[in-house]
């Protein structure tokens, strides 16, 4: 179905998050993988291919962002129809001839070609297994911070909490009491607020619950910006070791840091580098007295 172009000049806050990765559709077989010549658009005698499509869903991804998904094909196949309306342009104008078009065509030449070989050679080098194995033994030993289980229960005046306090001296059961007279969010819940660790509580709130020992509730009302609280320590327990699922991005994306670190000293070795307009050093603080 053809679909006439609309422009979209003024229009590129529109554009963002798509990534329709080349490099998913070349890591598929023959038979899944898209077929990155079809034509997706006309512009004179100029074809606009699948292919040209994923590479700028990579080149305008951040804008993409606000975008919806359905729209993604739409808003990219305009934004290539206008690049080609500009660039066919530009050719008649022989702006193709110039020394500054040159130089440009020179470093995007070079920018693509280091961005494949990093593709290549370094990002796809490193395996499932390779992160697997560093996540193992980056955890194997892992120990946690501190984390504690409690629950409050939260009240606007001092002499309520005080009263609180009382009924819990006298047996009453906290979590019922949490669920009839806590006017915070975690009332209903029996006041539990789960596990947190240290930073995640107002200093006040904090102070108060690290100091308790497990099953105990605080004797005094604790003063927050939020109120009076009464609150119980539950239980305590060492922060877990996050699972390979929630970690695994994070440790792929140090082993690639370190891989192109390592390729980058080979290839230095390997060539001859001269930085021929250097700045000039600061001088020592004794040369500048």
């Amino acid at each position: 179905m053809l679909r006439k172009f609309t422009g979209i000049l003024g229009s590129s806050v529109a554009i963002a998050a798509l990534t329709v990765s080349l490099n998913v559709a070349q890591a598929q077989d023959a038979e899944t993988a898209p077929d990155l010549d079809k034509p997706v658009a006309k512009v004179g005698t100029s074809v606009i291919t699948e292919a040209d499509l994923a590479y700028a869903a990579q080149d305008y991804a951040q804008q993409l962002q606000r975008v919806p998904p359905t729209q993604w094909r739409t808003v990219l196949t305009d934004v290539l129809v206008e690049m080609k309306l500009l660039a066919e342009a530009g050719k008649a104008e022989k702006l193709e001839d110039t020394p500054d078009f040159k130089r440009l065509m020179e470093f995007e030449r070079t920018r693509a070609l280091r961005n494949a070989y990093f593709q290549k050679f370094i990002q796809n080098a490193v395996s499932e297994d390779e992160v697997k194995a560093a996540y193992d033994a980056q955890y194997a030993n892992y120990k946690g911070d501190p984390e504690i289980n409690a629950a409050h229960i939260l009240v606007e005046k001092e002499e309520d909490a005080k009263e609180i306090i009382k009924q819990l001296e006298g047996g009453a059961d906290f979590a019922e009491l949490a669920k009839e007279k806590s006017t915070g969010p975690s009332g209903p819940n029996g006041g539990d607020l789960g596990y947190f660790g240290k930073g995640q509580m107002v200093p006040e709130f904090e102070g108060a619950v690290f100091g308790l020992k497990k099953g105990e509730f605080t004797k005094e009302p604790v003063k927050t910006q939020f109120g009076y609280h009464v609150i119980l320590k539950k239980d305590e327990r060492e922060k877990e070791a996050p699972t390979f699922e929630a970690a695994q991005g994070q440790v792929r994306q140090e082993l690639v840091l370190a891989k192109f670190r390592e390729v980058l000293e080979e290839l230095k070795a390997k060539n001859t580098v001269e930085i021929i307009d250097a700045p000039a050093a600061e001088p020592k603080a004794e040369e500048a007295k």
